[in-house]
């Protein structure tokens, strides 16, 4: 299975309910796709809100994408959870629906030791025919999946890639070793081009829901020897890169994208508690960054 370059985490439209906004979403689909120029599209994942999506509202999100999308990108669905019968339920329930790959978190909160990460990814690899996506996020489960596990999974034959979003060093290690064929996404935007300078794959982004038309030119003009084009393009990015995460201090993913999605006439409504939409302060530096003539 072919995930491509540029996958975008996508963002879940609520409406002044706060419950999913399917016009929206579909318009947000469209838009990631013929605008942004996404290869693939992450449902239900961080951005996607996925710890305050119900069981139902993710199944019918894939659905949905699948049937909008219509073969136009991949669809890969977040089905991870830090309990390994119910992100095997959920599996197998998003292959039912169509999916066409299945990105997995290590299991958050619980701090299994390796080898129970490796046997928590063993037993979802093990449900499924669908292709797999390793996502190792420390800072959000407070567990490393450590190169040797990473490696000892990568021999698994539906295990195709992982989505890391630790150091260059561990990204390093793993693509020197890793078998053929099996992919390395950095999850970090500000990371892309040295992710890919070190030989990772591509990147499943947050930032692409704004400017992924420019990462896919930058990685086009890596990809094609033009590596001062590519440096160039990184700098131009660079401060969407990091001030959709710290405007002008951390706030957690989504909060930010939503908010400059707004400000591009794509509205997609606020997040769900215990998230809270930006102050003033974030908004007033969000728009500032939005108007930096960073976009051709």
């Amino acid at each position: 299975m072919e995930f491509g370059r540029l996958i975008t985490a996508m963002v879940t439209p609520f409406d002044v309910e706060g419950q999913i906004d399917w016009q929206t979403t579909g318009e947000l689909i469209d838009y990631l796709i013929d605008e942004q120029k996404s290869d693939s599209l992450v449902v239900s994942g961080t951005t996607g809100e996925s710890p305050t999506l119900s069981e139902d509202e993710k199944l019918e999100l894939f659905r949905f994408v699948v049937k909008h999308a219509a073969g136009r990108c991949k669809v890969i669905a977040g089905t991870g959870s830090n309990n390994t019968a119910h992100s095997i339920h959920l599996t197998k329930e998003a292959e039912a629906c169509g999916v066409d790959g299945i990105l997995v978190v290590a299991p958050y909160y619980n701090r299994p030791t390796q080898e129970g990460l490796y046997q928590h990814f063993k037993a979802i690899a093990e449900s499924t025919k669908l292709p797999i996506i390793l996502y190792n996020v420390e800072g959000r489960t407070a567990v490393n999946i450590s190169v040797e596990t990473t490696l000892r999974l990568a021999e698994i034959n539906n295990i195709i890639a992982t989505k890391d979003c630790a150091t260059l060093e561990q990204l390093t290690l793993i693509l020197r070793s890793a078998p053929a064929g099996f992919k390395v996404y950095t999850g970090d935007d500000a990371a892309t081009l040295p992710a890919l300078a070190i030989g990772a794959y591509g990147i499943v982004s947050v930032a692409a829901h704004i400017v992924g038309g420019e990462m896919k030119e930058l990685i086009t003009a890596y990809l094609n020897g033009n590596v001062e084009e590519a440096a160039r393009l990184n700098g131009k990015l660079f401060p969407y890169f990091k001030g959709l995460f710290f405007c002008p201090h951390p706030v957690p993913n989504p909060v930010a994208v939503k908010y400059v999605l707004g400000l591009k006439g794509l509205p997609v409504g606020g997040v769900r508690l215990p998230l809270v939409t930006v102050t003033e302060l974030e908004a007033h530096f969000l728009r500032e960054l939005n108007s930096i003539a960073l976009i051709k």
